[in-house]
């Protein structure tokens, strides 16, 4: 029997770097190799690319080939979170313009019994494109463990192959159970490599811990130890474009003077101050953009200037048009031949000297700045394209919970949707860092565990919800301890909301992890996420101003004070004539009542109470750290 004609297939790298021949596209050609050594399927590379991260460019090329022919197209790289990594938005729209595309973005190990569940919908395009994460090891895994399994079913039934596709289909009726199994078997080796059972016993309930063997510390010290272990990452070279919102982790000098000749403040004429008011006899123009000019400016004579133009040699000053009446005019008007200056000038006037803003080779930014949009507009008008940034931390976020479920699910009986994982992933976006979803993970010490180091392998920072309490289903500070040997620096705060907040640390493959536990009361979460985890992330992105802007405040209403220290949600107000704004509650304070964050704009830092003081009375004055 002949052997069946090859998959026509493109292999397309997505990378900023590897396009300008920064980095080697290790990704792209060890895909090619799979693919063209039948590690896949049966199939042949005929076209290959490597394309920098933009939209316009990812979407040229699958056209192309789309065009060409080609029944699977492998994209690799550009599908993170960052802004730049615009690949699946890419496919998207390209799939649309082609009727249809198959979808692989659902968690790989639903696929490990039967990879061919991944089909489900029907192919009515020409084309299939599968994205894939940019590391090489990362598509080697995905390629393997997946790929190989369901690819060629869906080229199938992509090209309307019904006898193959029905064979498979009998196949998996056929096989039931015993699928299952075998396929299990066939992939075992991953779980063995991949998921871990964990040392940490919690099933002896009734000896479990009263009381928390954690000493109770305050917020402040609290945050001392979380900021002392927030090292700043690594350094990196980014294009100037790219680093807003970046912190410099070197100087920045100037390339070129600005400006780079002496330049005309305002439109007018280029003149010699000597030779006062009176007539001049204009011998051109000067214009901005234009290159030197040949004509001189010499006694009696001048040349009309227009802002930001250089001035040509010989003047001395330049005098607003505001100042000069037009004599003699030729060509219609076309043409000035001789004007009035009106004023005297004086030398120098309306003219900036050659580096009058910026010297050449002046330090213009240092060490430890945060670029924003002023900052690079100085690097663009200097000629500095590339700068040596402090890279953000990635921060993965971890909901924990037998009774979580997704917000887009039907809720179900004895359940809950999880609201922290959006509100933090959000606040983690709005506060300018990539934040990974790393799902659900139910209160069984093994299923933590592996969801755990899942979370770590992909981020500097992990902070999770729930789970660090009293209650029997606390696992996290045992399984932290027993399986990643992680040090737990305090587990209890002398605070409202928020008091079982755990902070800890670990090495994992290699690198410093940093973990915050943090309550699951959807309050307690938000408030300390903004205590601790903000700060954290923006002083290992080498801020220097990473602490929360503190205000003082007037209560609006008297306040009855908790024996612990409140942070109290409010909204803040100014009044005209006075110094300070007014602080007004944003109502009932339960840590379940995710309400009272949605419109507050600062946390009031009140008092805990003593014998002689419970309340808090109108006017008085207490700090708020603003939002």
């Amino acid at each position: 029997m002949a052997s069946p004609t090859p998959w026509r297939c493109g292999v397309l790298t997505v990378s900023d770097r590897c396009s300008r021949g920064e980095a080697e596209d290790t990704s792209g050609k060890n895909l090619q190799d799979l693919l063209n050594e039948g590690k896949l399927l049966n199939a042949q590379v005929v076209s290959s690319s490597c394309v920098p991260d933009e939209l316009t460019a990812i979407k040229k090329i699958l056209l192309q080939w789309c065009d060409d022919g080609l029944q699977l197209i492998i994209t690799t790289g550009g599908t993170g979170f960052a802004p730049r990594d615009v690949t699946p938005e890419a496919v998207k729209q390209v799939s649309e313009s082609c009727l249809s595309c198959l979808s692989l973005l659902k968690p790989l190990d639903r696929f490990l019994v039967t990879p061919w569940c991944a089909i489900v919908m029907p192919l009515l395009g020409i084309f299939l494109v599968a994205d894939l994460r940019g590391p090489r090891n990362s598509v080697q895994f995905i390629c393997k463990r997946f790929l190989s399994a369901c690819l060629p079913h869906a080229l199938q039934v992509l090209t309307q192959q019904n006898t193959h596709v029905d064979a498979t289909h009998k196949q998996l009726q056929s096989q039931g159970v015993q699928h299952q199994h075998s396929q299990h078997q066939h992939h075992c080796h991953h779980h063995h490599n991949h998921h871990h059972s964990s040392k940490a016993d919690v099933s002896r309930v009734s000896r479990r811990a009263r009381k928390s063997p954690y000493p109770m510390i305050s917020v402040e010290e609290a945050q001392k130890m979380v900021l002392t272990n927030a090292e700043r990452c690594n350094t990196k070279m980014v294009p100037m474009a790219e680093a807003l919102g970046s912190v410099l982790a070197q100087d920045v000098y100037a390339k070129d003077a600005l400006p780079p000749f002496p330049a005309s403040i305002k439109d007018g004429y280029a003149v010699l101050a000597a030779d006062g008011a009176g007539l001049r006899t204009v011998a051109g123009d000067s214009t901005a953009g234009a290159g030197p000019n040949e004509r001189k400016v010499t006694a009696g004579v001048c040349v009309r200037v227009n802002t930001g133009a250089p001035v040509p040699p010989g003047a001395d000053a330049v005098v607003q048009v505001e100042d000069t009446e037009l004599t003699i005019e030729e060509d219609d008007g076309r043409i000035e031949r001789e004007i009035r200056i009106l004023r005297a000038p004086t030398a120098g006037q309306d003219i900036r000297p050659t580096g009058c803003d910026i010297k050449a080779g002046q330090c213009i930014l240092s060490l430890d700045t945060r670029l924003g949009p002023a900052e690079l507009g100085l690097l663009a008008a200097v000629g500095v394209v590339q700068v040596s940034v402090y890279e953000a931390p990635t921060i993965a976020v971890l909901s924990t919970g037998n009774e979580l479920q997704e917000p887009g699910e039907d809720l179900r009986e004895g359940h809950i949707r999880d609201s922290n994982k959006t509100t933090l992933m959000a606040l983690i976006k709005q506060s300018g860092f990539q934040a990974v979803d790393s799902g659900i993970a139910q209160d069984q010490p093994s299923v933590l565990l592996e969801a755990l180091r899942l979370a770590l392998a992909r981020s500097d920072i992990l902070v999770t919800t729930g789970s660090v309490s009293m209650g029997e289903r606390d696992i996290l500070r045992p399984v932290l301890q027993a399986d990643l040997n992680a040090t737990i620096h305090f587990a209890q705060v002398f605070m409202k909301p928020g008091k079982p907040t755990t902070f800890a640390t670990c090495t994992y493959e290699g690198r410093k992890k940093l973990i915050l536990g943090l309550p699951g009361n959807p309050v307690s979460a938000t408030v300390t996420a903004h205590l601790y985890l903000i700060p954290a992330a923006r002083k290992m992105a080498g801020r220097t101003d990473y602490m929360n802007t503190t205000v003082r405040a007037k209560l609006g209403s008297e306040f009855r004070i908790d024996p612990r220290p409140e942070y109290h949600r409010c909204t803040l107000h100014w009044s005209t004539g006075e110094d300070l704004p007014t602080a007004q509650s944003t109502g009932n304070q339960l840590s379940s009542r995710l309400l009272s964050c949605a419109s507050a704009q600062a946390l009031l830092k009140l008092p805990h109470a003593q014998e002689e003081r419970t309340t808090l009375p109108q006017g008085h004055i207490v700090e708020a750290i603003l939002l």
